[in-house]
């Protein structure tokens, strides 16, 4: 029953399910490439929006020690995916779910897997940055997210895959002490990874020369001016609070 084909259209093998997006297979090379981009890992909960056969959760299990879920509206798909599982022998590490993805739960996953159409990433990006936890990570074959830049590009062949990591919520006024009890300030603006704003030691406004967010962490530089050393901190956020800041 596990079939490798290519539809050239966009209606389920059950012609009752109209998909938004037609199956195309990925190629084994360029699912290894995505796994490896975001670094799956025993710990990690993969999920796959428009798995298909399940390929990508399956190899994840199979090579990688983690575990998946995949989601598909089409239920051919799913049985076929099942199936497949079974045949690798990772059957009880892995789920497939006939489910709508725009309506589907992804609050436990640590990693995204996407084989979508653009339109349909930029769609998802918003339930994306609500549901999934600073630190978790999105890969996409051949589509990016519009305008939510990416955090790496890799050329596969002839398309690229992408990755971002979801971001912590750091825009506002956060304050902290030094490890000289200097009072430290900063004010911030944020769109998606990229972090602008004012910093202040003291009562100096500083500039806020260099800042790094990746998931939980921020990594700023400050400096008082051109002649003065560069201060380096590191920020971590959860729960939507400064936890901790230490120099670098």
């Amino acid at each position: 029953m596990f079939r490798d084909p290519f539809d050239i259209d966009n209606y389920a093998q059950d012609p009752d399910h109209y998909l938004a997006v037609p199956f195309v297979p990925t190629e084994e090379d360029t699912v290894e490439a995505m796994l490896s981009l975001a670094g799956v890992g025993p710990s990690d909960r993969l999920y796959d929006l428009g798995c298909g056969d399940g390929r990508i959760v399956i190899a994840a299990a199979r090579d990688r020690d983690a575990r998946g879920v995949g989601v598909d509206v089409d239920p051919v798909r799913i049985a076929d995916a099942m199936e497949f599982a079974g045949w690798a022998g990772v059957e009880h590490m892995v789920d497939f779910r006939e489910e709508d993805l725009f309506s589907v739960d992804v609050r436990e996953a640590t990693v995204v897997s996407l084989y979508l159409l653009q339109s349909i990433n930029v769609e998802l990006r918003p339930r994306l940055l609500s549901q999934l936890k600073p630190g978790a990570r999105i890969v996409s074959h051949a589509f990016d997210m519009g305008d939510w830049l990416a955090d790496e590009r890799v050329k596969v062949a002839d398309d690229y895959i992408y990755k971002w990591t979801v971001p912590a919520p750091v825009a506002g006024r956060w304050d902290w002490s030094c490890a000289d009890g200097t009072p430290c300030r900063l004010e911030l603006e944020q769109t998606y990874q990229q972090v602008t704003g004012r910093a202040w030691l003291g009562e100096t406004e500083v500039s806020l020369a260099a800042a790094e967010l990746t998931g939980e962490r921020l990594e700023i530089e400050l400096q008082a001016d051109d002649a003065a050393p560069v201060q380096r901190f590191i920020l971590t956020f959860a729960n939507g609070a400064l936890q901790s800041a230490a120099e670098a």
